[in-house]
């Protein structure tokens, strides 16, 4: 029998154990490198596959799972998914090699490509109005927790069993996932999906997604010296130019372009893009800045990020009712705006942690605990403000922009573009960072070889130097990366701020009531 807790409880542990499974693995990846032989790739190069595999397959193949829910059933697809989830967790946690791991991976990737766009595509099709809202609040919230959670769990089953068990664990939680969809989870569809699937198009997307993540990693990787990655962006770039020219030839498209009709959706869309794309500063450069250059250790690091997505997991859902009742546009302008604020607190870190009795000559000082207080704890406190302002209200205005038998594919783009604007902005911002970092340590160092594979090896941006640098070059390699902190700090307000301006001048507020059918609210037709 239908039930809307059941089909939310479904939707939230469905798309969490995606998420969880990104986070529990980033902390098993020390003990697999020491416990799996790897015989065709290196321990590090197989380390980095194992975690990016997956994120490379989940990212590629989600607008294509987006259209099969829509297209076969949401339910059907949502089952496939959690199934194919918790199979390939069971062969993950059993692999005998890195190579084989690393295939298993990227077949856990593709089964969470089903889970995550088809779990807010259940909760479109069930709820409506403010009720929607506070559903996408509380989902946003639980997969703010698996932020939490997931290094937390990692390191207890990694410590007390083995790293198997951190993707062993999955088979209940699939389990239980299974059990609830089948008894409380009611099938939709888009009614009007005739004729054949549009697997060219489908081809094209996973081309165009792929190439842009992979090249955007892959790049990074190889600091952008691999004629690969730049092979990998032109493909996934050419692919993006031609499917729309593609999908216009076809009668059953993919990916219908009139979506891209409904004004909220597009700016839901670009904003996205950018927004997501300066979350990639915080979540990267903020913990390798705290442990590499300010001494911080790597769970001190972790724990210090914990006061925002806690605003997130507990004052979500109640943003994503108010932009049920109000409208989305305040909430989405509002949001980024507070978070670059939050951002641009940091600037002032270096400064503040230097009169806190930082000394840049000696490499054993350590910064005292409460500079935590003065130059990090606010900065989390008002972009975690901001981030829960921001995230529900936009889930809601992204799918009320469109009708709800395209809920699936609607949800997976913005899904896919989630994941590409991190990768296209990290590429941009690590060159930016890398530059100047270099360039600084030359001024600041004369007659030193920054370009020298040694040097780099020895001395990286936000990195910890080596032990055994003399102290002078210790201070340099510091004070550049504190400069280089400032110019991704920089830039990642700036994409918020445009951001913020993006959603204040073009998102609109629906009326308040009375319009469309279900959960799209006032989505064309």
């Amino acid at each position: 029998m239908a039930s809307l807790r059941g089909t939310l409880f479904a939707a939230i542990l469905g798309s969490g154990i995606v998420f969880l499974d990104t986070t529990v693995v980033n902390v098993a990846l020390p003990r697999i490198g020491t416990d799996l032989p790897a015989t065709v790739v290196g321990v590090l190069e197989g380390q980095a596959y194992v975690y990016n595999g997956y994120l490379l397959s989940l990212s590629a193949l989600l607008i294509l799972a987006g259209a099969l829910a829509d297209f076969y059933g949401r339910r059907r697809t949502f089952v496939v998914g959690l199934a194919g989830f918790g199979v390939t967790s069971v062969l993950c946690g059993l692999a005998p090699t890195m190579e084989w791991l690393v295939a298993f991976r990227v077949l856990q990737g593709a089964a969470g490509a089903l889970l995550v766009p088809g779990s807010l595509a259940l909760i479109t099709a069930a709820f409506g109005g403010e009720a929607q809202g506070r559903a996408f609040g509380l989902w946003a919230g639980a997969s703010g927790a698996t932020t939490i959670l997931g290094p937390l769990v990692g390191g207890i089953l990694v410590d007390v069993v083995s790293w198997r068990a951190a993707f062993l664990i999955n088979a209940p939680l699939v389990a239980v996932g299974l059990w609830v969809t089948l008894r409380a989870v009611e099938e939709s569809r888009d009614e009007s999906a005739t004729g054949a699937f549009d697997w060219p198009g489908a081809a094209v997307v996973a081309i165009a997604v792929g190439g842009l993540a992979f090249g955007g990693i892959y790049g990074q990787q190889r600091e952008w010296r691999d004629p690969l990655a730049f092979a990998a962006l032109a493909a996934g770039a050419g692919a993006a130019v031609a499917f729309p020219f593609l999908a216009a030839r076809s009668q059953h498209p993919l990916v219908p372009l009139h979506l891209f009709r409904s004004r909220n959706f597009t700016v839901t869309n670009v904003s996205t893009l950018v927004i997501y794309g300066a979350l990639y500063v915080t979540f990267y450069y903020v913990p390798l800045f705290m442990q590499g250059t300010l001494g911080y250790t790597a769970a001190a690091a972790g724990l210090a990020g914990i006061p925002s997505t806690l605003l997130l997991v507990f004052f979500s859902s109640r943003f994503g009712a108010l932009a049920g009742r109000h409208g989305p546009r305040r909430f989405m302008a509002a949001g980024p705006a507070l978070m670059a604020l939050g951002v641009a607190w940091m600037l002032r870190v270096p400064a503040a942690s230097a009169a806190w009795g930082f000394q840049p000559g000696n490499p054993a000082t350590l910064i005292p605990p409460a500079s935590y207080l003065i130059d990090f704890l606010p900065a989390y406190l008002v972009y975690g403000i901001g981030l829960t302002i921001m995230v529900a209200p936009l889930t809601t205005c992204l799918m009320t922009s469109v009708p709800v038998r395209n809920s699936g594919v609607a949800s997976a783009i913005n899904n896919a573009i989630s994941r590409i604007g991190p990768q296209l902005a990290g590429a941009a911002i690590f060159v930016a960072v890398t530059a100047g970092f270099y360039a600084d340590l030359a001024a600041r160092i004369p007659g030193l070889d920054v370009s020298a594979a040694d040097v780099r090896a020895r001395i990286a941006p936000l990195n910890r130097p080596a032990p055994d640098l003399p102290a002078d070059q210790v201070a340099a390699a510091r004070d550049a990366s504190t400069r280089a902190f400032r110019t991704a700090m920089l830039i990642s307000v700036a994409l918020l701020a445009a951001g913020a301006a993006i959603n204040a001048v073009w998102i609109t507020d629906p009326p308040r009531a009375g319009s469309g059918t279900g959960g799209s609210g006032t989505a064309p037709g």
